[in-house]
């Protein structure tokens, strides 16, 4: 996997990507307003200056990883609504706000409907961008196992990426001192390893797993050496 840091002036692919998504999503092309002015408004949301882990890089790579995991034969119950969540689970980030995701749903539940989303398949989005809070979705729930393993893939990056990817996350929390850093990171990192399986598709248990897990155990050695 390639790391998820550097930045792009313009996301033709991703606008093209949406737009497909929601034309799919909603079943016919005169449903709606047009997709594309939704992408720009939430590509400058995945653009703002205080992210470094949480941008449009890491918006091109949870989608590619959906990807992956369809090519592998792990199709979601709802791959549109599973590629809308991977649009707006992180589209409002603010790194000292514990309600990121219900605000990230909101925003999906708002637009999709104004784009002529069905709202069942709205509520599904809105689901998922929720269930990212934990990472641990239930037993036969094919939409979350998907959108989870693909937003942590990054934690089986080789370890160079993996370097970068916890630098980036430290730039987005900055303010924070480092003991408190220290003690929050290693706290995160406990969440996910105590998972009874961090990945739940069978590809991600496969090929994921054992990288991610040897990742996070050796950021976690170091968060918390004397």
């Amino acid at each position: 996997m390639a790391a998820e840091s550097n930045r792009h002036p313009a996301h033709p692919e991703l606008t093209k990507r949406w737009a497909d998504t929601v034309l799919a999503a909603r079943e016919g092309e005169g449903s709606g307003p047009a997709p594309e002015p939704y992408a720009a408004d939430l590509l400058a949301r995945w653009a703002e200056p205080r992210r470094r882990y949480h941008t449009t890089d890491h918006l091109l790579a949870v989608l590619g990883h959906i990807d992956v995991l369809e090519a592998h034969g792990e199709r979601a119950g709802d791959p549109d609504a599973v590629r809308l969540a991977a649009w707006f689970h992180d589209a409002v980030y603010l790194p000292d706000r514990s309600e990121n995701e219900e605000r990230s749903a909101r925003l999906a539940e708002r637009a999709l409907a104004e784009l002529g989303v069905d709202p069942d398949r709205t509520a599904e989005v809105a689901r998922l961008v929720r269930l990212t809070v934990s990472h641990d979705p239930a037993d036969h729930d094919t939409d979350g196992a998907v959108l989870c393993d693909a937003d942590l893939a990054i934690l089986a990056s080789p370890p160079a990426a993996y370097a970068a990817y916890t630098a980036a996350v430290r730039e987005e929390y900055a303010f924070v001192p480092d003991d408190a850093f220290r003690v929050g990171r290693a706290a995160v990192l406990r969440q996910l390893l105590d998972l009874p399986r961090l990945f739940r598709t069978p590809y991600g248990e496969r090929v994921w797993a054992a990288p991610a897990r040897r990742n996070m155990e050796d950021e976690l050695a170091s968060l918390t050496e004397a």
